[in-house]
């Protein structure tokens, strides 16, 4: 950036400490209006941190911030939002109780004398959705009646309502379809063309180099590398970010399908959930596709249990039939992974220790009395094996990246462990190292014989690692086909029941 162009952020020299863990080290930012920035590193590097400054739910301990070229220091969160900059967390931050528009709405309604003016308010709310292309999403729902995805238009939606000068958009598409990442970019080139400046946040890639004009990469706290997207390549960022070359992002390892393990037939469940029928073999990776609603999650909380199965069938090999529970799931050898780490996946409260071993704590102890030090050498142990960036097993979970809090998540299955993996969104805000590590995991997993179910957004991701995938078209398994016979626009062509 020259010093004649105008500047519309400007961040120098911040930095922001934890206790002993020093997450910022003097880092620097300067944006131009209406320019998106990709910030770019891996879990831990320090990216939510720093826009937690920016957007006032932090304050440095040293450094200053412009906006606009004029000094900038938010009280709060609202105050941000109130002089121009909004943030939309990777981790989403809805009152589940409320309905979608008073989400929208928090805190910013449309009043006269002293009233809420609810058809303003409401065509406001309806307005900041058709911006995503959801203008027919239901108002009146409560947030938390929305699927993960459902849930982020909503949060983006709201981050839009005030027009904002720059807008932090912290893993927008994590849980969003290609279809919907489709609409995020169209709002995201609309918004820089009216002079907003993006701040992007993502571990795909590929998603930066495609949506942004400039980056800057962060690595333990601070600025490794920055310039214009344009001349950068895939290979030179995931060198900054990793201080490595990762050559193989989806490997493959030797593995063949056995026996059947799992089969599922015509399973039904309210209200998303329609039929769907499948068969997953020992030593498989199948994946599954679909669109926001398809009911890919409701399909495996289904077969985990969770939500009640209405008609059809789920089978386990060596398991009795008939009704069952997430506990009789877990004791048939079935790990879940849910792709809502917040609210279902982790006690955030917890070590992560205690987290890792909650569906085994029987084995770290007797007669009600559990191994404090038993239970944190094997959770060190998959610390160590997952490169999860904490203090040490003790360490609470609720203080780790969402990333690393992924990590501990999936490492609890490893641990139990289970012989069937239901992964619904596995590398949702994991940056581009650990996921190779984590595809690494589920190829050997395959290999061992043990089955895997993998629900992804991201197209390559299902493409290079499944050796079967199906997709899911309004509640129903619409198509069953081993890897090599689809290819992305065919995915796409099926979900949206064009072919």
């Amino acid at each position: 950036m020259t010093a004649t162009t105008a500047t519309a952020l400007r961040l120098t020299g911040i930095q922001k400490t934890f206790g002993a863990t020093r997450a910022l080290r003097g880092v620097s930012l300067e944006i131009a209006p209406g320019e998106v920035h990709a910030l770019i590193g891996e879990n831990g590097a320090g990216k939510s941190t720093l826009m937690k400054v920016l957007s006032g739910a932090h304050t440095a301990d040293t450094g200053t911030m412009e906006l606009g070229g004029q000094p900038y220091a938010p009280a709060g969160p609202h105050d941000a939002r109130l002089k121009g900059v909004s943030m939309i967390y990777q981790e989403l931050n809805l009152a589940l109780h409320l309905s979608a528009q008073e989400n929208i709405l928090l805190g910013t309604e449309s009043a006269h004398a002293g009233w809420i003016d609810r058809k303003t308010s409401r065509d406001r709310a309806r307005t900041a959705l058709a911006q995503l292309g959801h203008e027919g999403l239901d108002l009146d729902r409560p947030a938390g009646a929305f699927t993960i995805a459902e849930q982020q238009v909503i949060e983006i939606a709201r981050a839009l309502l005030l027009k904002p000068q720059v807008l932090i958009m912290d893993e927008p598409t994590s849980s969003l379809t290609q279809a919907d990442t489709e609409k995020l970019f169209a709002t995201i080139l609309r918004l820089r063309a009216q002079g907003v400046s993006v701040i992007y946040i993502s571990h795909f890639l590929e998603e930066c180099r495609r949506i942004a004009d400039r980056f800057t990469v962060l690595k333990d706290g601070e600025t490794v590398g920055t310039g214009a997207m344009k001349d950068a390549t895939l290979d030179h960022l995931v060198t900054l970010m990793t201080g490595r070359e990762v050559k193989d992002l989806y490997p493959r390892s030797v593995h063949a399908p056995g026996e059947i393990v799992l089969e599922v037939k015509a399973a039904a469940s309210a209200p998303r959930l329609r039929r769907a029928s499948l068969q997953v073999r020992a030593g498989e990776i199948f994946g599954l596709a679909g669109l926001i609603g398809a009911g890919r999650t409701d399909l495996l909380r289904t077969v985990f249990a969770l939500d009640e199965l209405e008609s059809g069938a789920v089978c386990v090999v060596g398991a009795p039939l008939g009704r069952s529970t997430p506990r009789a799931r877990w004791a048939q050898g079935i790990g879940f992974l849910s792709e809502n780490r917040k609210e279902e996946g982790l006690m955030l409260s917890q070590s992560i220790a205690d987290n890792l071993t909650l569906t085994k704590q029987q084995t770290f102890g007797r007669l009600g009395w559990i191994s404090g030090r038993r239970q944190r050498q094997t959770a060190q142990h998959w610390v160590d094996e997952l490169r999860v960036k904490c203090q040490d097993a003790s360490q609470l979970v609720g203080q780790l990246s969402g990333g690393n809090q992924q990590k501990v998540a999936l490492a609890r299955l490893l641990e139990h462990p289970a012989r069937i993996f239901l992964l619904d969104e596995p590398t949702r805000g994991i940056d581009v190292g650990s996921k190779a590590q984590i595809y690494q995991l589920i190829g050997e997993l395959a290999a061992a014989g043990k089955a895997v179910v993998v629900i992804s957004s991201y197209l390559p991701e299902l493409l290079g690692l499944c050796d079967t995938v199906g997709v899911m078209c309004r509640g129903e398994l619409a198509a069953i086909r081993p890897r090599a016979q689809w290819t992305e626009a065919e995915i796409m062509r099926v979900a949206t029941g064009s072919s």
